[in-house]
């Protein structure tokens, strides 16, 4: 349609008929005359708004779906995060269990040599000062740890303090290749000087070449002057291989300690020294042998005769 003066009138016109009739329709409530028409409205376009709805409302339970498995995902993730918990507090009852056992160890250990002992716990290892093989304690100064002081556990020697902070020790284990002990063989009392090899082995070489000492055989520390750095009486480690020294004033003998040094967690420092040399008390006691069977009576009957016992 042009734009004319006959088509702008047109469009007033309109406008002016329908607020005319939005007026009448207002005015009229219930009885507006327009109802009819209204009324047939929305007969005519019920159905299409029903396909609207029935075509919209699985978008909606999508949306809640996507709202709902939100909250799921919340859940399952808060669940996750309990079990997690769970599980760290079971290990660490099982850390616990495990602490109190190496605890108990080493209690009877001191008690069995005579030793005042002050529990700790290692908390770092690696190379410090120098040194190849050291731990690092929870006990310092402030606990009455001081320099040279002998570090056990509940199998035997682990080491000697070197440096001691306000609450932090550091401990040269005993299988450094810079760590020397005195050592007293179990029986025979032969005295011998153990030194580190590294992992898991020590070198001890007997004062007397002549001495008789096989696989098996046990050693404690001799301890040292004023009990510094050793105090007596400490299991060392058993023999593993005797080296055959043939014209030398010493033997030499690989021995196995007793201390896993790779796996230390609860110790000893020994702030104490026993009042008397327990020697060999401490040592572990071999495996019992197998006993022998009791000889056993049986009876038999003799003919004619009363029943006689026989071995």
């Amino acid at each position: 349609m042009r734009d004319t003066r006959e088509s702008r009138l047109l469009l007033v016109l309109l406008i002016a008929i329908a607020f005319a009739l939005i007026t009448v329709d207002l005015r009229g409530g219930e009885q507006s005359p327009l109802d009819g028409v209204r009324q047939g409205a929305a007969s005519a376009l019920g159905p299409v708004e029903n396909g609207v709805a029935s075509a919209v409302d699985p978008v909606g339970n999508a949306i809640a779906a996507v709202r709902d498995s939100g909250d799921r995902h919340d859940r399952i993730t808060r669940l996750e995060q309990e079990n997690a918990a769970l599980k760290q507090q079971l290990g660490s009852k099982d850390r616990n269990r495990a602490r109190a056992k190496e605890l108990d160890k080493l209690l009877k250990t001191a008690g069995a040599g005579g030793y005042g002992v002050k529990g700790a716990q290692v908390i770092a290892i690696g190379a410090a000062q120098g040194f190849s093989w050291t731990v690092t304690l929870d006990a310092g100064r402030e606990d009455g740890i001081r320099r040279d002081m002998t570090v056990l556990n509940g199998d035997g020697l682990v080491g000697r303090v070197t440096t001691v902070g306000s609450s932090t020790s550091t401990v040269l284990l005993a299988n450094d290749p810079d760590f020397t002990v005195g050592t007293r063989m179990e029986k025979t009392n032969e005295l011998g000087f153990a030194t580190g090899r590294g992992g898991n082995a020590l070198s001890v070489q007997l004062l007397n070449g002549k001495a008789k000492v096989g696989e098996g055989d046990r050693m404690v520390t001799f301890g040292s002057s004023n009990d510094k750095p050793f105090v007596p009486g400490v299991p060392v480690g058993e023999v593993t291989k005797v080296e055959r020294n043939k014209g030398t004033l010493t033997r030499t003998v690989q021995v196995k300690p007793y201390v896993g040094f790779t796996r230390l967690d609860v110790v000893g420092i020994v702030v104490e020294p026993p009042r008397e040399d327990p020697r060999d008390e401490v040592l572990r006691s071999k495996k019992p042998a197998k006993p022998k069977p009791a000889p056993t009576e049986t009876v038999t009957a003799t003919p004619g005769g009363e029943p006689s016992p026989r071995s």
